[in-house]
């Protein structure tokens, strides 16, 4: 006997509609798994992992696979609605992207303690370098790795 699964899934609201666009710009379908993924990403702050994201889905439907929240990830990447911080050692976080303000991060190579920060100096700095070589920013990360304080102190 095969059981057709339902999702009931409310994606309204400028966020939804923005990946709804792009996956229909991109020739592709609206899935319900989409959408719940979409969903839960949206409703999740901070950051975390695939993994982390796939256990929060998977509580409430099993029968969605990491497989599909990686592809879903990646889409909501390029569409612009999250964002990923690669930790290196093939660890990767993602966070929000649209409607929140933009940011760049401190990260501790020891402990992966991170500290996200805006400094206007460094912003008019990174507008000025892309103008003298001729470019526009559309967007920008950046990321600088060290060690914590309390690394640092357990090191002495």
């Amino acid at each position: 006997m095969t059981m057709k699964i339902v999702f009931i899934v409310d994606m309204t609201g400028a966020a939804e509609k923005i990946f709804i666009d792009y996956l229909s710009r991109k020739g592709l379908t609206v899935t319900p798994q989409r959408k719940v993924i979409a969903e839960t990403f949206l409703e999740t702050e901070g950051h975390f992992s695939a993994e982390k994201l796939y256990g929060i889905v998977c509580v409430k439907y099993p029968e969605i696979g990491q497989a599909t929240v990686y592809r879903t990830l990646k889409l909501l990447v390029d569409s612009g609605l999250a964002d990923s911080l690669d930790l290196g050692e093939e660890a990767t976080l993602y966070e929000h992207a649209y409607g929140h303000r933009h940011h760049d991060h401190l990260i501790c190579v020891n402990c992966g303690c991170k500290v996200e920060f805006y400094d206007d100096e460094i912003e008019r700095r990174q507008e000025k370098l892309a103008k003298a070589n001729g470019y526009t920013l559309t967007r920008h990360r950046m990321s600088l790795y060290g060690l914590c304080e309390n690394c640092r102190n357990k090191l002495k």
